[in-house]
């Protein structure tokens, strides 16, 4: 498991709330961010405490849009945001 200070470089805050979803379609599940494997996963844990091991492409977060509006965005996209940024 990846510490708390690698997932602030990433954008990522430990228990912050995520949703997710099992497969490509389906509904959105509520859960809480833990942490990043070694080999990329996020590990969220859902609405009864079960941890779970999810791809970065299936969990989103809450972040501030184009316009400064919360909406939901995937991990992935807010991890590579978040590094481009920190270039600058």
């Amino acid at each position: 498991m990846i510490d708390a200070a690698t997932l602030r470089k990433l954008g990522l805050r430990s228990g912050e709330p995520v949703r997710f979803r099992k497969g490509e379609t389906g509904r959105w599940f509520a859960g809480k961010m833990s942490g990043v494997a070694i080999d990329g996963s996020i590990t969220v844990f859902d609405a009864n405490g079960n941890a779970r091991s999810l791809k970065p492409e299936r969990v989103e977060v809450r972040r501030p849009g184009s316009r400064g509006r919360l909406s939901w965005q995937t991990v992935s996209d807010v991890a590579i945001t978040w590094e481009q940024l920190q270039l600058w």
